[in-house]
């Protein structure tokens, strides 16, 4: 009972939707959305560009070091990318392989809604992809061409594995072997 002699049931009990995933994913959305509208788009992704790349050097070591192996084929990279985003409850697909690239389709991004609005959350699919394909066959470029961050029903992402003509012409961002 409270001071007007209501009786309130406990707050531990109170049917609140807060638990941790959706509190970080709340968190990244903020995050990136102050940093759009305080520094830009180009510069915010390029800030979470970093972070990225940093997961993807982490993600591209935790594969390795399971199978016991110093680096990935294109399968097992095919493979890992599919893997990890399925353990992050994204919904990727292979729409095309080849040797010379891998198109990517996407119907769930693990950030769920809270990417609607916010394209620089998308750095963190160029970079980890990027990184682990770079690190892994020496080159890579990552071309977002449809995102659910910009209203997309679907993502649609190209990761280019050699440096073609092709891969040369489109819009996106590249990697390297460190």
């Amino acid at each position: 009972m409270d001071q007007s002699g209501i009786i309130n049931p406990p707050i531990h009990s109170l049917d609140i939707p807060l638990e941790r995933d959706l509190f970080l994913r709340d968190l990244i959305r903020e995050l990136s959305g102050t940093l759009q509208d305080v520094v830009g788009l180009e510069e915010a992704s390029g800030f979470i560009s970093v972070v990225g790349q940093a997961m993807g050097k982490k993600i591209d070591q935790t594969y390795k070091s399971a199978l016991q192996v110093s680096h990935l084929s294109r399968t097992q990279v095919a493979e890992v990318i599919l893997d990890l985003k399925q353990r992050i409850q994204g919904d990727f697909y292979i729409i095309e392989e080849s040797e010379e690239k891998i198109v990517l389709g996407n119907r769930v991004c693990p950030f769920v809604d809270k990417v609607i609005g916010r394209p620089s959350m998308c750095m963190m699919t160029s970079n980890v992809l990027g990184s682990i394909a770079a690190e892994n066959l020496g080159y890579a470029k990552v071309e977002l061409q449809e995102t659910i961050a910009n209203g997309a029903s679907e993502c649609k992402v190209v990761l280019y594995l050699k440096l073609t003509e092709e891969a040369e012409d489109a819009e996106g961002r590249e990697y390297f072997r460190a």
